[in-house]
């Protein structure tokens, strides 16, 4: 039996295991996962049984990672989709086409998609929609849909929604587009990428001006250098948008000649045209390191190149047992059957061969690690087509011309030129988090690791916590070969201890190897000065990469992970602020059970339209050391009501119970408008009852210590002084109160709306 880490029990428990509906498990243990993976993956085959043995061999020992949902659906006899993530249709700009797109943005997350959208085709806030004299909205608004939908998505299930936004660098929008998640709260569903273009590095590059411009029409103009600055201190102090450089993208695409790309997925390692689709599996390189921490360490190049060529056929299968969301993504992925075969445990293997992740050394390893997983993948899809046929889009002569394809070995493309070729893309750098972890917690994909050893909090049946040690699969073979008291040799670098330029070395040098993408964040320290900062990405273009995304700690989204300092041990063992954070799932697969005994609270609403009061009744639970809230309850003597409160109070309780972070109920019931007008309750306008039972629960979650006060996080002594903008000359505007627009003005002692006319006095 596969010895695991207690993690990585953990990890397969919850997500890869099949059970049954009751929650018993069908697969007894990790190796019966395996095979139920093998015997669907090979169904499609000639001789199933011999591959269903081939495909058990290299997924046994962790060697080769399909992607999470290959490994949680597969051989379930569930309708579910085996693609991580997608690429979505263009949105039409007129308002059927962008609610047709959002609906099937819906249906695909539903299925558990995560979705990348271009927003460029949506014309420029202000601009006159013919026909209904009115001015549009603009990209972002309509993000902010998107953003609502993913909200409620999510909120059904345990995996948390996913999305990509992107827009070119020449929409007028675009400045708006960069700023967007400056405002804490907003698009949190999405990662932002801006669409750089060639032409706008070389006006950066030599000073010239850029025009903003929407399907022919010129808006306006700025300075290049100053947009490429806006887009660095915004990734310096909010660490988004990151940037795709798209010209180098579509220049390199195998596909050239049959589609124009301008999104990714949500991680950024496959640039998908519209509906691509994202088929990921990684070769785990720290599992075929020979005689690790010798000077003869080696990678077993034999192993490696079987496992490529069988991971192809594995992953080609996949294209033909899968459901897809939309049968548009099935066209799409069987005309191109396009696969993202990477690596990952790529640090642990280096630390086993005694090379330091962007060292001199660790470059030549991974060129020649690289190459052959490419040169074995490429022929291996060859063989493919010889047998099965080449993808229904591939022609020859176009094919063979594409850039990347002319830089392969010769005996690959004359394989190529004989042959045609399976799969029209090969490989890819997919993050590999959660499936790394499974893999006995390898390094993730290509990133260094994070830190060899931490302390992980693990919420017990009973409501207990325990902590457990957490180590990396390369520092735990280095302790049981070498002994616990050896010092760790210099080879043993964490993220902590690299500088910008060890990752940007290595994501250029596997991106010559890769013809889609690869996903990679830069971590930085919070005291990285922004000089030291500002030049990673023209670095970044000018080695070849074809996007870069950095990450360093802030205001708006924290910290991705931390290493407990040793002073820390010294004194209190949590973050004063901590009990403000509510952001960890931990039931992945079930809702918090129900305690005997729930405290709670009570609160009476009187909504002027209804006779009778309203009570709502808040329960919490103590989970992970600190109280939430679990359930809700709505009694009123209004019938009228009934139908509607049971409905809400089940949904709201529902959400409730799976944990996480579910304080955007209150921003979403607190947005609905009633559209036959609100009403003044206590002295102040509320614009539905669903916004007053919003407001209720607002003020219990702040009363419970749940979430932070948002009058005291961003309210003057007045609190009518609320979120304060500037704009109007020198007048500064605050958030109206009943249309929520920035347009409340201080004039002559009162306050009132320049948008919807509301006045304080009246």
């Amino acid at each position: 039996m596969t010895q695991m880490a207690a993690i990585s029990q953990q990890i397969w428990d919850m997500k890869y295991r099949l059970k049954s509906q009751d929650g018993s498990p069908v697969d007894k243990t990790v190796e019966d996962s395996w095979r139920r993976v093998a015997k669907a993956l090979a169904a499609p085959e000639k001789n199933p049984a011999d591959w269903e043995r081939r495909f058990f061999e290299i997924l046994q020992d962790f060697r080769f990672l399909p992607a999470g949902r290959i490994l949680s659906g597969s051989g379930t006899e569930r309708r579910v989709t085996l693609f991580n993530c997608f690429v979505m249709g263009d949105i039409a700009d007129d308002m059927a086409g962008i609610f047709e797109s959002l609906k099937e943005a819906a249906l695909t997350m539903q299925q558990g998609g995560g979705i990348g959208y271009d927003f460029s085709s949506l014309r420029p806030k202000g601009s006159p929609v013919k026909g209904v004299g009115a001015d549009a909205s603009g990209p972002l608004s309509f993000m902010d849909v998107w953003d609502a939908m993913c909200r409620t998505i999510m909120s059904a299930g345990s995996r948390r929604g996913a999305m990509m936004a992107t827009m070119r660098c020449d929409h007028p929008d675009i400045e708006a587009f960069i700023e967007a998640k400056q405002e804490a709260g907003r698009l949190r569903m999405f990662n932002l990428s801006v669409l750089v273009t060639d032409a706008f590095m070389e006006a950066v590059r030599t000073d010239q001006t850029w025009e903003l411009t929407f399907k022919g029409t010129f808006y306006r103009s700025l300075p290049a250098r100053a947009l490429w600055d806006k887009i660095m201190r915004a990734t310096y102090a909010f660490a988004e948008p990151g940037v795709i450089f798209i010209d180098r993208i579509n220049r390199r695409n195998n596909l050239w000649y049959a589609e124009t790309i301008h999104a990714t997925n949500p991680c950024g390692e496959q640039p998908l045209p519209p509906y691509g689709v994202c088929l990921l599996g990684s070769v785990n390189l720290a599992r075929l390191v020979q005689h690790p921490f010798e000077k003869s360490a080696h990678l077993d190049l034999d192993a490696l190149k079987d496992i490529v060529r069988v991971a192809i056929r594995m992953m080609d299968n996949v294209i033909d047992i899968s459901r897809y969301p939309l049968s548009a993504h099935e066209h799409e992925a069987k005309t191109k059957r396009r696969i993202g075969l990477g690596v990952t445990g790529l640090a642990d293997a280096l630390v086993q061969c005694r090379a330091r992740y962007g060292s001199k050394d660790s470059i030549k390893l991974v060129e020649h690690w690289m190459a052959t997983i490419r040169d074995e993948a490429y022929l291996a899809s060859t063989e493919l087509a010889q047998e099965k046929g080449a993808f229904p889009l591939y022609e020859a002569d176009k094919y063979l011309d594409g850039e990347s394809i002319k830089e392969l070995p010769d005996t690959v493309r004359k394989a190529i030129a004989k042959s045609g070729i399976r799969n029209a893309l090969l490989t890819s750098i997919a993050p590999t988090g959660t499936i790394s972890l499974f893999a006995d917690n390898v390094s993730s994909g290509l990133e260094p690791v994070f830190s060899f050893q931490y302390t992980r909090t693990v919420l017990q049946p009973d409501g207990s916590r325990r902590e457990e040690e957490v180590s990396d699969y390369a520092y735990r073979l280095f302790r049981r070969l070498k002994g616990e008291d050896v010092a760790l040799p210099d080879y043993f670098v964490d993220a902590q201890g690299l500088s910008p330029a060890d990752h940007l070395v290595m994501q250029s040098t596997v991106q010559k190897f890769i013809d889609s993408s690869i996903s990679k964040t830069i971590n930085l320290p919070e005291s990285i000065p922004f000089d030291a900062f500002k030049d990673i990405y023209t670095q970044a273009y000018d080695l070849g990469c074809k996007g870069c995304t950095t990450y360093r700690p802030n205001d708006v989204t924290g910290s991705v992970l931390s290493v407990k300092k040793a002073e820390d041990d010294q004194g209190a063992d949590t973050n004063p602020e901590d009990h403000l954070e509510a952001g960890a799932i931990i039931h992945l697969t079930r809702p918090l059970d129900r305690p005997e005994a729930l405290p709670g609270a009570t609160y009476k609403v009187r909504w002027p339209d209804s006779d009778h009061a309203m009570y709502i009744t808040l329960n919490d639970i103590i989970q992970d050391g600190r109280r939430r809230p679990f359930e809700v309850f709505i009694n009123s003597k209004n019938m009228e009501h009934y139908a509607w409160t049971v409905a809400l109070t089940r949904m709201i309780s529902a959400v409730f119970r799976r944990g996480g972070d579910v304080s955007f109920v209150v921003e979403e019931l607190k947005a609905v408008f009633d559209p036959r007008g609100g009403q003044w309750v206590s002295g102040r306008y509320v614009p539905s009852l669903l916004a007053a039972i919003g407001d209720v629960i607002e003020r219990h979650m702040i009363d419970i210590g749940f979430m932070a006060d948002p009058k005291a996080e961003r309210e003057p002594a007045d609190a009518n002084d609320r979120r304060q903008v500037v704009n109007m000359g020198n007048t500064a505007l605050r958030f109206c109160p009943k249309c929520n627009q920035p347009a409340l003005l201080r004039s002559e002692g009162c306050d009132t709306c320049t948008s919807c006319g509301y006045s304080k006095c009246g």
